[in-house]
């Protein structure tokens, strides 16, 4: 929707109206509740409803966010590229949302084209977890394993194509060894299947922080630039010897076709959420850094990811079909 509406014809033959067209009044924006599409299970878009609750009275309509896991994260993206550009309807933006159209032989969405970037808000925190009476006390026990046992180690990851299970094929082909990857629906199934004992390693974002704090599981490593403040125990893949960080940036887009101002509202409203107290404590809570873009630097990021990983897919032979 655009900030201001067309003007409308005056109705022919009523005596009150001027010589002049009729025309209405411009609508503000927002004119009704704003959806979010959250990426993930209710539990990991938390964040979001955070940001949510602070946007509210500034925009003046409720934000209600609308779970829309699946399809390794993309379903939130692909259920948004077909709703009305008028920024009622917005959506969550995982990086697995630029790599998994070119895993399929029929793409389901342009990851340019159809969609318009608001703003980069934040990304996760990855690491690889055990049980805590795990036999791979380090990251050097986990390797070991499965290069003395080829295909017998397994690890779960939230779904093919996910940066986790990305990294962790990286991660093998350096190595020259063979896990097995076992895809999960999300953090309570990994966390579940992992200490059930029905796989041997987690790598995904923090579902497992909790837990790791508790004792009833051990942090191999993290993905992260630095340690985090939290686990100065566990290393970066930097240090010990994989010049990877992985911390998938993500924030919020709209359909193709947004009205300037509108991106504009929306993005303002955003970032003061983002930058609020409140906010900055969640987020440190999470573990999660700002990872602030704004419109245009949203944008441009999104068409420079699309060439890597479009590199990414054919270099690793990544399919879902």
């Amino acid at each position: 929707m655009s900030i201001g509406t067309a003007p409308r014809r005056g109705l022919l033959g009523m005596p009150f109206l001027s010589t002049g067209a009729a025309r209405a009044q411009p609508r503000a924006f927002p004119s009704r509740p704003i959806r979010i599409f959250g990426a993930w299970a209710p539990g990991p878009n938390v964040y979001t409803r955070v940001l949510a609750e602070l946007m509210a009275p500034r925009l003046g309509q409720p934000v209600v966010i609308e779970s829309k896991a699946g399809a390794n994260g993309t379903l939130a993206a692909r259920a948004v590229s077909t709703e009305a550009p008028d920024g009622h309807s917005l959506a969550q933006m995982p990086g697995s949302v630029f790599r998994v159209p070119f895993m399929s032989a029929r793409p389901p969405y342009d990851p340019v084209a159809d969609f318009t970037y608001i703003i980069c808000l934040t990304g996760y925190p990855f690491g690889v977890v055990v049980r805590a009476d795990s036999p791979y006390r380090t990251w050097a026990d986990l390797v070991a394993a499965a290069r003395a046992r080829p295909g017998a180690v397994t690890y779960g990851s939230p779904g093919v194509g996910t940066e986790p299970h990305v990294v962790m094929d990286r991660i093998a082909g350096t190595e020259g060894i063979d896990w097995l990857h076992a895809p999960y629906r999300g953090g309570a199934e990994l966390t579940s299947a992992l200490l059930s004992g029905t796989i041997d390693a987690v790598a995904t974002a923090s579902h497992w922080s909790q837990l790791v704090l508790d004792g009833r599981l051990r942090l191999l490593n993290v993905w992260t630039p630095e340690r985090i403040r939290r686990y100065p125990d566990a290393p970066t893949l930097r240090e010990i010897g994989y010049d990877i960080v992985a911390t998938s940036p993500y924030g919020i887009a709209g359909p193709r076709g947004m009205d300037a101002g509108v991106v504009r509202v929306l993005h303002d409203a955003f970032k003061e959420a983002l930058l609020r107290p409140e906010s900055l404590a969640y987020l440190d809570g999470l573990d999660q850094p700002v990872m602030y873009m704004d419109s245009e630097t949203y944008s441009d990021f999104a068409r420079r990811q699309v060439i890597q990983e479009r590199e990414l897919v054919r270099r690793l032979n990544l399919r879902l079909d």
